[in-house]
């Protein structure tokens, strides 16, 4: 059983309790969706970084790691992280991805 607590005065009395019930849901769904983004990302890079030689087949590699880059940059900044830097780095983003996005 939920108990809710009473409004005084048409002021609720979230401020003293923290997040509400449906905030807090959609936080967890925030972090679960940056985590699969996360771990789709390691998953593209790992097939990019064991493949060897060239051709369409490395391309094909190199275009689904950059969508999944893609896809994690943007679920990072839903989530409030504006810089990327550190992700670049800590996952060894090659460059031929990162050109796929834009970079320079």
């Amino acid at each position: 059983m939920s108990v809710r607590l009473p409004e005084m005065f048409g002021v609720s009395a979230m401020g003293e309790t923290g997040l509400s019930a449906v905030d807090q849901e959609i936080l967890a769904e925030k972090v679960a969706s940056l985590g699969n983004a996360g771990r789709k990302v390691e998953a593209c890079l790992e097939k990019l970084a064991s493949h060897r030689g060239d051709g369409e087949a490395r391309m094909a590699l190199v275009r689904s790691a950059a969508d999944a880059v893609y896809a994690y940059f943007v679920q990072r900044e839903l989530c409030g992280f504006r810089r990327h830097d550190d992700i670049i780095r800590d996952y060894a983003i090659p460059r031929e991805v990162l050109v796929r996005l834009g970079a320079k």
